[in-house]
């Protein structure tokens, strides 16, 4: 896949919504750093997004940067990719109410991830929560990106922005937009709860041994891993034993994905042990590479000075595209020029 990428354009973002965990690090961000050696990337910190939420409203300059320090700690390289805050380019925002002219209220309607995060309480959800997936596309569209890395949970938005794109280049019977591509990449496409291998991880579950944190030290990362929820059957021997065993595959796909191992090799390397071993093995691997990201988030943040300088040389990047696109879309739509 990413091979045939190479000489586009990929966009992706995070949510400033605090703690981050080994979820956004082996689901996206260890990802894009393989892909910014192949393609022009864009990885912004969508804040527009987080308020979507009463817990995102909070934080949101601290939290910004500290996705962008993670973005830099993890090994994403400014000089290759830009890295800029997404409510420091009035595009997204403009973009979206343009796009949303476009969209049937019926796909809109579709959306699960809407109906999920509402609850029985659809009718107190804010308006920005229901039209997500449209200022989702603006993101992506915005900068005619051909490619976007997702997880399983986003597919559907995804396909919304490829129904919109389409939507708009048929009514004015163009090519502006290019229906972007779906990129998914690693093991670990969807990091799953420590606790209950059938529920995503996430910094929304009340327990602290349900994730890795990006900040956690060595002493908690081994007391999470070794404390991780299993179940009474032995170590799998072949992959037909991992039938019905959420937690253990999700510890598999872990281990995979630090490891960049195969799942038979690993099995094979693990069969017929007590899951002690394999889950001491698999936090030394964690506290290897999470430590290393941590402290380097830590020296980030502490320089306040350089941060900033790399979110705004960034945002002045990601302007330069987002403004051309958008005089291009108003020619287009024929909206008056004074």
């Amino acid at each position: 896949m990413v091979k045939e990428i190479e000489k586009n354009l990929i966009f992706s973002g995070v949510q400033p919504t605090g703690n981050l965990h080994l979820g956004n690090y082996l689901g996206a961000i260890k990802n894009w750093v393989e892909l910014q050696n192949k393609s022009k990337c864009i990885f912004c910190i969508v804040d527009l997004h987080a308020i979507t939420t009463i817990e995102g409203r909070k934080n949101l300059e601290n939290y910004s940067k500290e996705v962008a320090a993670a973005y830099i700690a993890s090994g994403i390289d400014p000089k290759k990719s830009d890295i800029f805050v997404q409510s420091s380019i009035s595009g997204h925002a403009e973009l979206s109410w343009i796009l949303g002219c476009f969209t049937p209220i019926g796909w809109l309607n579709r959306m699960t991830q809407f109906k999920d995060k509402a609850g029985k309480n659809k009718e107190k959800a804010p308006l920005g929560l229901y039209s997500y997936p449209v200022l989702m596309a603006s993101d992506i569209l915005l900068y005619k990106s051909s490619h976007v890395p997702v997880g399983e949970d986003q597919k559907q938005h995804l396909e919304l922005s490829r129904d919109i794109a389409q939507s708009f280049n048929r009514f004015y019977d163009t090519d502006f937009f290019p229906i972007p591509e779906p990129v998914i990449t690693g093991n670990a496409t969807r990091v799953m709860s420590l606790r209950d291998g059938t529920k995503k991880m996430s910094k929304s579950d009340p327990s602290e041994f349900s994730r890795i944190n990006m900040t956690d030290d060595e002493d908690l990362i081994r007391k999470k891993i070794l404390k991780a929820k299993t179940d009474s059957h032995p170590f799998p021997e072949n992959e037909k034993d991992l039938e019905g065993r959420p937690e253990i595959n999700n510890l598999l796909n872990i281990f995979m994905s630090i490891q960049n191992i195969s799942l038979p090799k690993l099995i094979q390397n693990y069969a017929g042990m007590e899951f002690r071993k394999f889950k001491e093995d698999l936090a030394d691997c964690l506290v290897l590479k999470i430590s290393k990201i941590s402290s380097e988030m830590r020296r980030l943040l502490s320089d306040k000075q350089y941060l900033d300088s790399i979110l705004s040389e960034g945002s002045m990047n990601a302007q330069e595209i987002a403004r051309k696109n958008i005089l291009d879309i108003k020619k287009l739509i024929g909206f008056y020029k004074s």
